[in-house]
């Protein structure tokens, strides 16, 4: 008798998976919980939200990247998250400022968190990202076009113009996170033996790339 039900549990078990996977609420595959209010802007004192009355327009608008920020190496990043710009917060998203000089690049990383879209206001850049079959998807963008980086997808900018480029980065969650490949392969800490196998690189190059990315070299 066992034996005879057992095909009919499995094909019961299968359908109730197969209609519980197409039936999930949408809010599974969100970024960000949605907001149970209109808005949250916190309270410094109290972390909760503060009360309308006391909330103006002023409170909704934020001027911080009117202008580039600090440059590294000919790239600027001015990231505008909840911490920053309080309006946002349970809002689900966040945006980000990005700057280039010619040749600046913004180096290969990813966000663990988000889905981004960026819109290039000047410039023209060399733009793209590299999906989980090793397929890379660039090409060069200019001002006007938007160009959308998968949630979790390595991607990465160039200016290849002779002027500066700017670019909006928008991202579907208040903390998209961010990796970036350089600092996390060298700057982190992994054992030097690991990255000289993983890489074919010579101990000295390792250090090198160590001293560069933040970790000194421990002789």
């Amino acid at each position: 008798m066992a034996i005879t039900m057992f095909p009919k549990i499995t094909v019961m078990l299968a359908t109730f998976i197969f209609h519980l996977t197409i039936h999930q609420p949408s809010s599974v595959s969100a970024s960000d919980p949605d907001p149970v209010q209109d808005y949250c802007l916190p309270s410094p004192h109290t972390h909760h939200c503060k009360n309308s009355s006391s909330i103006t327009v002023d409170d909704f608008i934020f001027s911080g990247i009117k202008h580039p920020g600090n440059f590294t190496n000919k790239f600027s990043g001015v990231p505008v998250s909840a911490t920053i710009f309080p309006a946002l917060n349970t809002l689900g998203m966040s945006l980000v400022r990005a700057d280039f000089e010619a040749g600046g690049i913004n180096v290969p990383h990813y966000h663990p968190r988000a889905t981004e879209v960026a819109y290039v206001l000047q410039g023209k850049l060399y733009s793209g990202f590299v999906d989980t079959q090793n397929k890379v998807f660039a090409k060069v963008i200019e001002k006007g076009e938007i160009m959308v980086f998968p949630r979790g997808l390595l991607h990465f900018q160039m200016n290849v113009g002779d002027s500066p480029a700017t670019v909006i980065g928008s991202f579907d969650s208040q903390n998209p996170g961010s990796v970036k490949l350089p600092v996390a392969l060298f700057g982190s800490g992994i054992d030097d033996e690991l990255l000289e196998k993983a890489f074919g690189l010579k101990g000295k190059e390792i250090s090198k790339l160590k001293k560069r990315f933040g970790i000194e070299n421990e002789d």
